[in-house]
């Protein structure tokens, strides 16, 4: 991959995991006659299983990685997990545990960008939360097969979880105002690893600022990649209130680590 001078290439999450299986998609041609035929078409496919210590629960993730970077499992979404798997005393759980509910438990909170959804079924399992998946139309069919396939263990410790589709912009879209309104709002909104093309930060922003209201809180993982990076947080501290809260030493062939940040709105 070309970069540009001092950025470094983008790495993925490394997770041990069973031979690779084959998925199986269909596409439609013509023949001579023009007679349409059907290919199947096998897409070596990544099942990947994640133990939680502090729920005694494993959750299943199937991984697409022939289709693109929405299928395949980012280091801050890892990095999620493992906070998430730790007590509340520490800074990430204890902020999650400590919000004021105006309602009766379960947390509700929505991720962005879910791609395979590791993240969000680990809040979803291990806070528990009721968790609504998000991402672009393409992506929902793996996101759904991975939400289906955890669903029973996420249940049985109290939390629920649900995958709708949402593109980054315009809060005003349909989208937008569906996922809120269908669920009466949220809580948390979390996001892993979604810095990453700046074509898409003023996008990002505004469905930020849609969701992250009030007592809303943004928790987002993110490797930094790219100097441009730094253009998303700049602009970001101009409408919330950014704090580091966790930061992991840096990746193996990388001079950075994944750091994690809440987001709150800033006070007028």
């Amino acid at each position: 991959m070309t970069t540009l001078d001092g950025e470094e290439p983008d790495l993925l999450s490394i997770f041990q995991s069973q031979p690779p299986e084959e998925e199986e998609t269909t596409t439609t041609t013509t023949n001579n006659n023009n007679n349409p035929t059907t290919t199947t078409i096998e897409q070596p496919t990544d099942q990947t299983h994640h133990h939680l210590r502090s729920t005694n629960t494993t959750l299943t993730i199937r991984q697409i990685t022939s289709r693109g970077l929405s299928f395949q499992l980012w280091p801050a979404a890892s990095t999620l997990l493992s906070l998430l798997d730790q007590p509340n005393t520490t800074p990430l759980r204890h902020l999650l545990s400590s919000l004021p509910l105006p309602h009766p438990p379960p947390l509700r909170l929505l991720e962005l960008g879910s791609g395979t959804g590791l993240a969000g079924l680990a809040a979803a399992a291990t806070l528990p939360a009721s968790v609504t998946l998000t991402d672009l139309p393409h992506v929902l069919p793996n996101l759904t097969h991975n939400a289906d396939a955890n669903i029973s263990a996420v249940r049985s410790l109290g939390g629920d979880v649900r995958v709708r589709p949402l593109r980054w912009g315009n809060g005003d879209d349909d989208d937008h105002r569906s996922v809120s309104e269908e669920f009466g709002g949220f809580d948390v909104v979390m996001a892993s690893d979604v810095v990453y093309y700046d074509s898409l930060f003023e996008p990002l922003l505004e469905t930020l600022r849609f969701l992250v209201v009030g007592e809303v809180v943004l928790v987002m993982a993110h490797l930094r990649r790219w100097k441009k990076d730094s253009v998303f947080f700049g602009k970001a501290r101009r409408f919330f209130d950014v704090k580091v809260i966790h930061s992991d030493p840096p990746l193996p062939g990388s001079r950075k680590g994944v750091t994690v940040y809440s987001f709150k709105q800033r006070r007028k």
